[in-house]
């Protein structure tokens, strides 16, 4: 049992990568939609390049969004109008009637008529009007002349012609009619004033019971339009997929799915979404372990890679699943400007690819969505560069929405023939997409807290020669700050001349020399008087104080919180190498019995172009000291000696950097060091 959890302790890296590879593989498989895969690419205005196609079973043809919005808008526009009378209102206004009729009586006394006779002669009108209906007039403007409508009186439901109801505008002609014909037309302009007081609309437009017969109209549309029967030809090969062809072939598709995602295939259908998730996210985890060892030996880059994936592919599930006509806003170009900050530009494409792979199987219309993505990503990863420069993201990103833009037109004129039923709504979606993008900065900062992880963001504040470890240097160091300051100076044009991550490689330099804080009076760049410590130690004792400097640095580094890339710098910037003048007054004391490994620092020897290029500008800088009269041929035969002496011991073996990129840092190397040394003339006294 003891040698059981010592074997899972042994190999518990591994065992955390194959964890991780199986429950993202799971979750992705997961978020999957469930449905199956048609096994034909249908590509519209495209000749059908597979063999003859006949119908495999019987099925509907579905009618397209345009021919179902057609009805929709002929139901809405030919709807039944209903609206509802309400009883209460007659009475009401018959009781104001009964009320406010008194002053008109009098004065129809005065006159000479009868009382009684005016007053019912009133009330007839009234009947008269509620009889057939008050329309509100509001209500009125809603109704076309002459229309048939619905009038819902209590629980019975009667057809009326609109014309036939009372409206506001028939209120002075009806009264003249009405009291002319009676002989009373000299209490007109009375009862007309009484009239307009106290008359209520009874009839109004029934909104909501519309809207429920409109919506049961719709809802009752059929969705198909036609019957292909089992075995009939759909399509031969190279006929062109449009017009009814197409509407049959999406129709197949349609009840392909939805026949093939059964209870009995469910199982099969899951297990070859998981054959080909797991085999593509292999051959991520494979490329990792050809070409990236260290990040595929580092768990914690390893999750922080497979989480952005995770990340993205949820997303884009969420947003197909619910607003599917949105799946082109999701910022997708986030993961490759993030793998790019904390990695380098061939991981994040790789990556980038293997994702929307992946993202082929949940998007609808595949092909089009993967190539526009891949290309999108394609110029994220060659545009997008120097993150600390808000202004190079934002010209980057112009540029991936104009290629999101001219790919989308592209791929709709080939679709359709033309560019009239191009949606220009997608337009503004890229737009969307790229302002989104703009979160990766955000991310990156998260990300770094989170993974422990570093980007040039962090890398320019750390930069920062005011930030409070550099200063203490200065303080403390004063000779080893200034020529940090070189050699940063130094790594940063040689990296740019070669295409190396400059930012990272003039952070790390002002950072590889920190070790020496604790005892800065043992090197001479500190040494401000004739006074050397090391005249009292034997050249053991001063090679260690030496060597020590290296751990002593990482410990102050770690205590400090820079991150592990800027540490590396640290530890490598004098790889195996020996120091080699306490070495041979070891030698010379004595002959044959000197320990070499006791004069060498413990390494490792640079393992990246930027930690070389820190190896090879450290030294030549450290050693144009020495030289009492710097010229332009003796800096030039140092700089050769040097490099040549660290190639010649393997110390750029790790390094993946090429000769030719060594003889340009030479090259570099010598010029900044004559300009450093140039010579002025003499001033007369």
């Amino acid at each position: 049992m003891k040698d059981f959890f010592n074997k899972i302790y042994q190999n518990h890296a591994l065992i955390y990568k194959v964890v991780l590879f199986i429950l993202t593989t799971v979750v992705i498989v997961y978020l999957f939609p469930k449905g199956g895969q048609f096994k034909y690419n249908i590509q519209k205005g495209k000749p059908w390049q597979y063999e003859n196609l006949y119908a495999p079973f019987d099925f509907a043809i579905l009618k397209s969004e345009k021919e179902i919005e057609t009805e929709i808008q002929e139901i809405e526009a030919n709807k039944q109008l209903y609206f509802i009378e309400k009883t209460n209102v007659s009475e009401k206004v018959k009781n104001i009637y009964d009320r406010q009729i008194q002053l008109v009586l009098e004065d129809s006394v005065a006159i000479g008529f009868n009382k009684n006779r005016v007053k019912k002669l009133g009330l007839n009108f009234l009947n008269k009007v509620y009889k057939v209906g008050f329309l509100n007039k509001s209500d009125n403007e809603k109704i076309k002349k002459n229309t048939l409508i619905s009038l819902r009186i209590g629980n019975e439901v009667k057809d009326v012609l609109s014309d036939n109801l009372f409206t506001t505008e028939m209120l002075v002609p009806s009264i003249q009619k009405h009291f002319k014909r009676s002989g009373y037309q000299i209490l007109e302009d009375k009862f007309t004033t009484l009239f307009f007081d106290i008359l209520e609309p009874n009839v109004f437009y029934d909104e909501e019971l519309t809207k429920k017969f409109v919506d049961e109209e719709i809802k009752n549309i059929p969705a198909t339009k036609g019957l292909i029967t089992e075995n009939e030809r759909i399509i031969a090969k190279g006929d062109v997929v449009e017009g009814k062809n197409y509407e049959i072939l999406m129709s197949l598709k349609s009840e392909y799915d939805s026949q093939l995602w059964s209870k009995s295939n469910y199982n099969w259908i899951v297990f070859g979404y998981t054959i080909l998730v797991a085999l593509i996210l292999f051959m991520l985890i494979l490329f990792l372990y050809e070409y990236r060892h260290l990040t595929f030996e580092n768990n914690t880059k390893l999750t922080f890679i497979f989480f952005n994936i995770l990340v993205v592919v949820f997303m884009v599930t969420v947003v197909q699943k619910y607003w599917s006509g949105y799946i082109y806003v999701v910022p997708i170009v986030i993961l490759p400007i993030i793998l790019k900050a904390f990695f380098d530009a061939r991981l994040a494409l790789f990556t980038h690819v293997v994702t929307i792979l992946i993202l082929g199987f949940i998007v609808a219309n595949s092909f089009e969505f993967v190539f526009l993505q891949i290309i999108a990503g394609l110029v994220t990863i060659l545009t997008v560069s120097e993150l600390h420069r808000r202004a190079n993201l934002f010209l980057a990103i112009i540029k991936i929405i104009a290629v999101y833009i001219l790919a989308y037109f592209a791929f709709s004129i080939i679709q359709e023939g033309n560019a009239q039923h191009i949606k220009w709504g997608y337009f503004l979606l890229f737009v969307l997409n790229g302002i989104l993008s703009f979160l990766s900065l955000f991310l990156i900062l998260i990300y770094e807290k989170v993974f422990n992880l570093v980007s040039d963001v962090s890398l320019l504040e750390l930069s920062d020669t005011n930030s409070k470890l550099l200063r203490e240097l200065n303080e403390k160091a004063p000779g080893t700050f200034q020529h940090s300051m070189q050699v940063a100076n130094l790594a940063e044009a040689s990296a740019n001349e070669i295409g190396a991550n400059s930012m990272l490689v003039r952070t790390g330099a002002l950072y590889h020399d920190i070790g020496k804080m604790n005892n800065p009076m043992y090197f001479t760049e500190n040494q401000t008087t004739s006074v050397n410590p090391h005249s009292d130690l034997p050249p053991e004792e001063s090679a260690k104080i030496i060597i020590n400097h290296v751990l002593e640095g990482i410990e102050i580094a770690k205590k400090s919180g820079l991150p592990d890339r800027v540490i590396d710098f640290i530890r490598t910037h004098h790889g195996t190498s020996s120091v080699y003048y306490f070495y041979k007054m070891q030698e010379d004391l004595t002959p044959g019995e000197v320990d070499v490994k006791k004069f060498s620092y413990p390494g490792p020897i640079p393992f990246s172009k930027e930690t070389a290029i820190l190896m090879m500008c450290d030294a030549c800088e450290a050693a144009s000291k020495s030289i009492k009269e710097p010229s332009a041929l003796l800096l030039g035969d140092l700089v050769e000696k040097i490099i040549s002496g660290q190639m010649s011991n393997g110390q750029f073996m790790n390094a993946n950097i090429t000769f030719k990129e060594i003889q340009t840092i030479k090259k570099v190397i010598k010029k900044k060091l004559n300009n450093i040394y140039h010579l002025r003339i003499e001033y007369p006294e």
